[in-house]
């Protein structure tokens, strides 16, 4: 059995669904859903990072940053109960086109993202987690990246990047196929939250990636209406689950983003992320000057 499907008859239901997928006429994304009520991680997106530019300010900050150049117009922050005032003013300057939701209790992921589906009213809209920051290796913003693709596409897409399977207990991770003339896109197929190495390596490979590395997310969807229908719609709020139902009824791709994700929740994820940043902006050669001091002068035990 795989998902419920006997699977000997898997690739017979699956050619069978992607013969009566849907496509939609416009994806054309003006609203963000930002989940933040995780208990875990509520207090990341308040921390404050120092920008490529050197400016202070908070994690949520730069990801609104990032959310509001792409396009967006307006963003619903789905935050645990007691905490909208403190989003309010770690949203800063974009404070007055964000609505903070407050999640009454901690229900998990998919129930987060149900607070806002009066928000959306129906429209598709762009999914993020607010625990990661991006940095992209083009002009274009890891955000806009994934919204141009969905529009041209006309259909639902998931950021991806290529992982190595130890963080795999981190990410839900998608199996597919190459997009023809396609630059970094892939037909989902599946969608398994969190797989064992050995889950993924019977259905999650992909040819073309290196040994043990898998598509993982990224933290960011561009989602067509029928997601939000059928997460809510659903007793268990999955947002994997929800995305696989989602494959099989309409087309759904996966676009491996040309940039980079840093998990803040990761160990010493904010460090990292704050290295990154550092090393992309005009002061890198000072920042590299001091990390080699700082290799030079630090003891380490034998």
């Amino acid at each position: 059995m795989m998902f419920g499907i006997p699977t000997k008859d898997f690739s017979v239901v699956r050619c069978g669904i992607f013969l009566t997928k849907s496509v939609h006429s416009s994806m054309k994304i003006r609203k963000a859903v930002i989940t933040a009520a995780g208990s875990d991680q509520r207090h990341l997106p308040l921390q404050a990072v120092t920008s490529q530019s050197g400016a202070s300010q908070t994690a949520l900050q730069m990801l609104l940053d990032e959310v509001f150049s792409a396009g967006i117009t307006s963003a619903a922050v789905v935050v645990a109960a007691g905490d909208a005032e403190a989003y309010r003013k770690a949203a800063g300057p974009h404070a007055e086109q964000v609505t903070f939701i407050e999640q009454a209790k901690p229900s998990g992921y998919g129930d987060a993202i149900c607070q806002a589906k009066d928000f959306i009213g129906g429209e598709p809209f762009l999914l993020m987690v607010s625990d990661h920051l991006y940095l992209s290796h083009t002009d274009g913003s890891c955000v806009s990246q994934l919204l141009k693709t969905a529009e041209s596409n006309a259909c639902s897409v998931s950021a991806v990047q290529a992982t190595h399977e130890s963080k795999l207990p981190l990410y839900g991770a998608i199996g597919g196929t190459k997009v023809p003339q396609g630059a970094g896109l892939y037909e989902i197929r599946n969608v398994i939250e969190k797989p064992s190495p050995t889950l993924a390596e019977q259905h999650l490979t992909i040819p073309g990636l290196r040994a043990a590395q898998y598509l993982c997310f990224f933290g960011m969807h561009a989602l067509s209406p029928k997601f939000m229908e059928f997460l809510c719609a659903s007793e268990e709020k999955g947002v994997s689950l929800t995305l696989r139902k989602l494959a099989k009824t309409e087309r759904c791709l996966a676009h491996e983003i040309q940039g980079r994700r840093f998990n803040l929740d990761e160990q010493n994820g904010l460090l990292i992320a704050q290295l990154a940043l550092a090393l992309d902006g005009p002061h890198r050669d000072g920042v590299l000057v001091s990390l080699l001091e700082l290799l030079a002068t630090t003891n380490r035990p034998a």
